[in-house]
């Protein structure tokens, strides 16, 4: 009879199976990209240099906040990327297509609620569906989709109401719902929250929070509160005075949802800040 060892089969002899191997995380997808944009105005006496030229990318779901001195081009830099007007040297691509015009794929909150008085609210939330496919010509489906984006706004028991009966943080949370329903592939928002009461800015930060978590939306935003910029955005690109051009990027490595008036948000609005501070100090040495 052969001598078999019953305490140490031939199976348990064997080298252990290899651990299966982790896939690499995917690549960051850009979803915008500038090169070597700049943007100067001419007029029949002077030349005014508000850009000066900046290279920059935007990955998709990325939040981007613009921040820097009044009249350092922030809001003309969300003029070109919204194709409003056209750029004075070098190319803006979405998506590797170049941005020639305006578009819904770009949709821009503004300042000013800039909501139409004579429609209620659902109908405000509607008037930006109207033109898009899968939309156009289906009332039901436009007011189906306007519903959603109120609920999400926390709005939808308002939605028969007129815009002089809402509160002005009430009509940029319509605002914000208008813009968002079309589904753009980047909103840009142009500070719209400086006129509001602290306590309902803290409110919108959270709502926009938590768009950001529930849909991955790309934003480009633009603001001189540099607490607003470390709460909301995932990266704060500090501008120069005017021409604008990129002085610093700083990534803000905090969870959502953020409250405004944490002291982890403090701190990097303080790194922000002092990025701001030392623009002037180079201006204005001892």
């Amino acid at each position: 009879m052969p001598n078999v060892d019953l305490m140490d089969p031939p199976a348990a002899r064997e080298t252990p199976a290899p651990e299966p191997e982790v896939s690499p995380a995917p690549l960051p997808t850009v979803k915008l990209r500038l090169a070597n944009v700049s943007k100067t105005y001419q007029s029949a006496t002077q030349t005014g240099e508000a850009l000066a030229p900046l290279d920059m990318e935007v990955e998709e779901g990325e939040c981007v906040v613009i921040f820097g001195p009044s009249g350092c081009g922030k809001s003309t830099l969300l003029n070109l990327i919204a194709g409003f007007e056209p750029p004075t040297t070098g190319e803006i691509t979405l998506g590797g297509k170049p941005v020639t015009k305006p578009g819904s794929d770009r949709l821009m909150m503004f300042q000013e609620h800039a909501l139409f008085p004579w429609l209620n609210v659902i109908r405000n939330v509607m008037y930006g569906l109207k033109n898009e496919r899968g939309f156009r010509f289906r009332p039901w489906k436009q007011r189906e989709a306007a519903r959603s984006w109120l609920e999400l706004m926390h709005m939808e028991e308002f939605e028969t109401a007129l815009v002089h009966e809402l509160s002005g943080g009430m009509k940029q949370r319509i605002a914000l719902a208008r813009a968002l329903a079309p589904d753009p592939k980047v909103l840009l928002i142009d500070e719209p929250f400086p006129a509001l009461d602290a306590l309902t800015k803290t409110k919108l930060y959270g709502d926009l929070q938590e768009i950001l978590v529930r849909t991955k939306k790309t934003i480009i935003s633009v603001t001189h509160d540099p607490r607003e910029a470390a709460c909301l955005g995932d990266r704060v690109v500090i501008f120069t005075p005017r021409p604008g051009k990129i002085q610093r990027e700083i990534r803000v490595d905090l969870p959502r949802p953020r409250d405004i008036n944490a002291a982890e948000v403090g701190e990097y609005a303080a790194q922000i800040m002092a990025e701001l501070e030392s623009q002037s100090d180079e201006k204005h040495p001892d």
